[in-house]
């Protein structure tokens, strides 16, 4: 349920190529931003770092944070980056694994690296650091945006990731996709209880004479400054105060989430089979979409192979995109 990931990306001279309009650069920091987005959409309690690499060395752009605002307000700012010598894929994984061989056992840690050279520029022998990368559990994945580099296939087959080279813009976003839901968990993964908090919003009227106007904690990690407000999230350990949620508590370190956070996280682990397709033909009950009621006129329907009841197209796919759960099942089973 608890991800942590470290995004690589190459800013090297070969970042400045046009094949991706109106170059490569921008183009990967305009979809990081669509990743990141998805990425705390899907999995809203992780968090996610940023580092780049270009003339033999590697940068740390942004550390391990949950707050999106702030990776995507570095992606902005990293448009202007002058592209410039080699990567170093040694240097890059080195700065991340020192952040994520201190994570806990029971959250995943994962790199990404967006490749762009076909060259890489290291002090030290790297298939020594996989070995490493492989004892620490860190799975690292490839995208490649050149051609396949052998070092970068030993390097995702070691670790247990994947590797893909682009196509194109489209495809690009599509490889990206595919690193938003969180992977498998190894059966060898710890288990262990973590402390929540699950504040409520608390909303102070201007007419209340007890409210009193207190700065949030949030604005540590924001460039506007301290602002009063009267309501918010208050920490149910020391009542420090934040303007939205999933954040860690500046003050007692406490995690505060809300119940929808959990949920989402949630689904991946047990996510919803396929339903089965069935020949409209072959299907004798009634001929409406059980989700959206509208008419069945495919061929083909999709039933739930627990309450058998069908749904047309469109509706399986935001059941198992966006719900996670069949609509009848959860209408037929009773109030507790």
């Amino acid at each position: 349920m608890m991800r942590h990931m470290f995004v690589i990306i190459d800013t090297s001279r070969t970042m400045d190529d046009q094949d991706l309009k109106p170059n490569r650069l921008t183009s990967t920091l305009k979809l990081m931003e669509y990743f990141v987005d998805e990425y705390f959409d899907q999995n809203p309690i992780s968090q996610i770092g940023i580092i780049t690499s270009k003339n033999k060395r590697a940068e740390k752009l942004t550390d391990l944070a949950g707050n999106p605002k702030k990776h995507i307000a570095a992606l902005k700012k990293a448009v202007d980056t002058v592209c410039g010598g080699e990567p170093s894929l040694y240097n890059s994984l080195s700065m991340a694994m020192e952040t994520l061989k201190h994570m806990p056992g029971h959250a995943s840690r994962e790199v990404l690296v967006i490749f762009s050279s076909l060259t890489t520029c290291d002090p030290s022998n790297i298939y020594e650091l996989i070995k490493t990368l492989k004892t620490l559990k860190i799975r690292v994945s490839v995208i490649g945006l050149s051609a396949e580099v052998r070092v970068c296939t030993v390097l995702t087959r070691e670790t247990g990731g994947t590797y893909h080279v682009i196509l194109d813009e489209s495809h690009f976003r599509e490889l990206l996709t595919y690193h938003v839901k969180p992977p498998p968990a190894s059966s060898s993964s710890e288990c262990s209880l973590i402390r929540m908090g699950f504040p409520q919003h608390t909303i102070a009227s201007l007419t209340d004479q007890d409210s009193k106007p207190s700065f949030s904690m949030s604005h540590l990690d924001s460039s506007s400054g301290p602002s009063l407000t009267l309501g918010g999230y208050f920490c149910p350990q020391c009542r420090s105060k934040y303007t939205e949620l999933p954040v860690e508590c500046k003050v007692c370190g406490l995690t505060l989430v809300s119940a929808p956070h959990l949920a989402r996280s949630f689904h991946h682990l047990f996510p919803l089979d396929p339903f089965p397709e069935v020949p409209l033909t072959d299907y004798k009950g009634e001929r409406f979409c059980h989700a959206c009621q509208g008419q069945l006129k495919d061929q083909k329907v999709f039933s739930c192979p627990t309450c058998c009841s069908v749904f047309c197209v469109e509706c399986d796919l935001f059941i198992h995109d966006s719900l996670h759960c069949c609509p009848s099942c959860i209408h037929s089973q009773s109030a507790p």
